[in-house]
């Protein structure tokens, strides 16, 4: 399923709110939506409905899936710092792209990152960044083995991750990281009251997380189009203006609704 040969011929593309991303010629895709931006995707679809909603919590465990070009991490990590916010926060993000992540140094980010030049020559090189407030890690190989690594055992505890970005390239081009299995071993790593943030908002992608226990909501992020977030638990929240997704309607007027699954592609 992945090209491993096509896996360095990447380009550059300047994206709507002026921010640059790599379009994949391995998976015929952009890294973030051209239309919506990659930074104000990224701050919108993810870094701000789960920091709203999770902001009662003075620590917080992330998963980024995947970590790509860092836009996810390092708008988590503007955000708290221009908001201010008295939280820590470890975000662990696999990503089987080496090459990409060693070359991070040199990389075009937006300005709003000037502030986070020492994080991200760190993440480039060590593929590891701490300080007082923040940690990170990259792991360095696949997204679906990460979760069952077992040297990873002593941070994976059960039901650790407050918030998971689910931003892997799209589900027409990398259905591994959206398949019933998939969302499975994302729910035995979530906290109870975890948030899922992702811009999928395809059939397959809500009937994978319903499956698995997760509750829905279409969620419309200002100035970008709408996405879903999801928890174990249900939402109750003036925080933020959430749509709730009544699946048993979804799945009576659609019964041939369908989730991925890991036997349709293995």
């Amino acid at each position: 399923m992945y090209n491993s040969q096509k896996r360095s011929d990447k380009q550059p593309i300047t994206t709507q709110d002026g921010s640059t991303t790599l379009y994949s010629a391995e998976f015929d895709e952009c890294y973030h939506s051209t239309r919506d931006g990659a930074l104000h995707e990224s701050l919108t679809k993810h870094v701000i409905p789960a920091l709203t909603l999770q902001a009662d919590k003075e620590h917080l465990m992330i998963l980024d899936i995947c970590f790509g070009l860092g836009y996810n991490t390092l708008a988590t990590l503007h955000y708290i710092r221009r908001k201010a916010l008295p939280i820590k926060v470890h975000i662990l993000s696999p990503e089987f792209d080496e090459a990409l992540v060693r070359s991070l140094a040199t990389f075009d980010y937006p300005s709003e990152f000037d502030d986070l030049r020492p994080v991200i020559e760190a993440i480039s090189r060590n593929g590891h960044y701490e300080d007082e407030q923040f940690r990170i890690d990259i792991y360095l190989g696949d997204a679906r083995k990460f979760l069952s690594d077992p040297s990873q055992r002593s941070t994976l505890n059960a039901q650790c991750f407050d918030i998971i970005y689910q931003d892997a390239f799209s589900p027409a081009k990398n259905p591994l990281l959206w398949t019933r299995e998939w969302f499975g071993d994302i729910r035995a790593v979530c906290a109870e009251d975890a948030v899922l943030t992702t811009y999928s908002v395809a059939a397959a992608t809500r009937m994978g997380l319903h499956e698995n226990g997760f509750v829905l909501y279409e969620y419309h992020p200002e100035g970008a189009r709408k996405s879903l977030i999801a928890s174990p638990t249900s939402i109750a929240s003036d925080r933020l203006d959430l749509t709730p997704i009544d699946m048993a309607l979804k799945i009576a007027r659609n019964p041939e609704a369908r989730s991925l699954r890991d036997a349709d592609f293995v």
